[in-house]
């Protein structure tokens, strides 16, 4: 039986990993007492005694942890956005091919993707990867996303009940360009420049849109939306990730299609001219905990889904 500690259990996505992991007869879960949670010695302790690390702590508090590790044997898991482009870490998103697959199962550190990245990453990576999308294309997204993508704070704000009535309209974040997300984006999608990226939080629990706009213009020549189909027909075929030939309900999609589950949807929309790339999942799962867990699975040979909600 493998030993699983959650360094951060506390936090949301930490909290959904732990659900996800407590009642598999095949893992014994590490727990610290509340009060040695964040005591340094005691999470040494925990670090270096588990088989499988899960970090869900602040970008400086993950490389503290790693740093606190002396056991080669342990696996580590990071969902926090610290190792995301370190090239000695796995990328924990199998789907897009191979080299990704089998970097996951042969690495002992593994970071988990972020959450809107993931869906940029799902659509564009691919593109750039088969000569249908150039390097340098200049791209723009948008995505809509549930409030649980912010942590404790932002859920507490949103479930008041005396909260900020601005809050009953989407808003829109991230407007210096600065959102932690497109370094990331850049490098796995192998860019040349990051997207413009508009992200917006509404009034809804968990779920989200990932939306990249690309004139047909834009494509290699002699490419077409069709390519784009086959290629992602292809490639995602589940159980996690799939491509569906259309997800719009009556002419609309709902941010919140996916909520509560571990897969990913994504489709092209639009006309001859203009491409609508689409990606809907839960922030909470194939953009967070969903994610991890199905890098665990993958750690130890299990079934993919294995935990998860399908």
């Amino acid at each position: 039986m493998k030993k699983v500690f959650i360094d951060g259990s506390a936090g949301t996505t930490g909290l959904r990993i732990f659900e996800r992991l407590s009642n598999r007869k095949d893992l014994e879960l590490v727990k610290l007492p509340e009060e040695l949670r964040k005591d340094p010695e005691a999470r040494k302790q925990a670090l270096n005694s588990c088989d499988i690390a899960f970090l869900c702590l602040p970008d400086a508090a993950a490389m503290e942890a790693v740093s606190l590790i002396e056991n080669d044997h342990v696996t580590v898991l990071d969902t926090s956005t610290a190792h995301r482009t370190n090239p000695d870490w796995a990328y924990g998103f199998p789907e897009l091919g191979e080299s990704f697959k089998n970097k996951v199962l042969s690495s002992k550190r593994i970071a988990v993707p972020g959450c809107h990245a993931s869906g940029f990453i799902a659509l564009v990576a691919p593109l750039v990867e088969n000569g249908i999308l150039p390097k340098q294309a200049l791209l723009s997204a948008h995505s809509i996303t549930g409030y649980s993508g912010g942590g404790k704070q932002m859920i507490a704000q949103y479930e008041a009940n005396d909260r900020d009535g601005l809050l009953d309209a989407p808003r829109q974040y991230g407007l210096t360009q600065q959102h932690k997300h497109l370094k990331e984006i850049k490098a796995v999608c192998g860019l040349e420049a990051a997207p413009v990226f508009c992200p917006i939080v509404s009034d809804f629990y968990s779920g989200m849109v990932m939306t990249v706009p690309v004139f047909a213009s834009q494509l290699m020549p002699g490419k077409t939306a069709e390519d784009i189909k086959a290629l992602y027909k292809s490639m995602y075929a589940g159980p996690l990730v799939t491509y569906k030939e259309t997800m719009d309900e009556g002419g609309f999609l709902s941010g919140a299609g996916l909520s509560g589950k571990d897969t990913m949807e994504v489709t092209v929309c639009g006309n001859d001219e203009r491409i609508l790339l689409l990606a809907r999942y839960d922030n909470l799962g194939k953009g967070a905990s969903g994610a991890a867990v199905e890098c665990l699975n993958m750690v130890l040979g299990c079934d993919l889904t294995e935990g998860l909600e399908l």
